[in-house]
């Protein structure tokens, strides 16, 4: 991470913002009492938006991408990223300590969208086609570890969604 003197951070030319979790949390929390039916898809387009900036110039195979964009998570505090499984058919990652379902607390669904988000971005660029993703466990529901994995037969709902 380079600091410029500026006020601005980046990494590999990129610019990041350092905020606390307990700010996008209570952003979340508003956003779900204002616009409950529109929340969860907000925040996941915010990611969808840095994932693509973020996995828009990556070179290499595709499990370097997806092991390069996971290093990078990591790096930024965004929690402890593995890889479960890459094939042609999906992608599926899990996520120990995510700092958006630790600053969310308890919830009865789950709440890390902007990670969802990032990953549908990684999904198009690995996979070549447009993929919507799951928190199928969250660690604000009292799992372990955080899961996020595509949707076999998402891609029309993608496009529709995307267009």
């Amino acid at each position: 991470m380079d600091d410029d003197g500026t006020g601005r951070l980046t990494i590999g030319g990129a610019r990041y913002l350092l905020i606390r979790p307990e700010t996008l949390a209570a952003l979340q929390k508003q956003l779900e009492a204002v616009a409950p039916g529109a929340a969860a898809d907000c925040l996941a387009a915010g990611g969808r938006a840095g994932g693509a900036r973020a996995t828009r110039d990556l070179a290499g195979d595709a499990e370097g991408r997806v092991r390069s964009v996971l290093e990078t998570g990591r790096a930024l505090g965004w929690g402890d990223f593995a890889l479960e499984r890459l094939d042609p058919h999906g992608l599926v990652v899990t996520v120990a300590h995510s700092p958006f379902a630790e600053a969310y607390g308890p919830a009865a669904a789950p709440v890390c969208h902007l990670t969802r988000g990032v990953f549908e971005s990684l999904a198009v660029r690995v996979l070549e086609r447009p993929l919507a993703v799951r928190e199928t466990a969250c660690a604000a529901m009292g799992a372990p570890r955080c899961r996020f994995a595509t949707v076999p037969g998402s891609e029309a709902a993608v496009r529709e969604r995307t267009s």
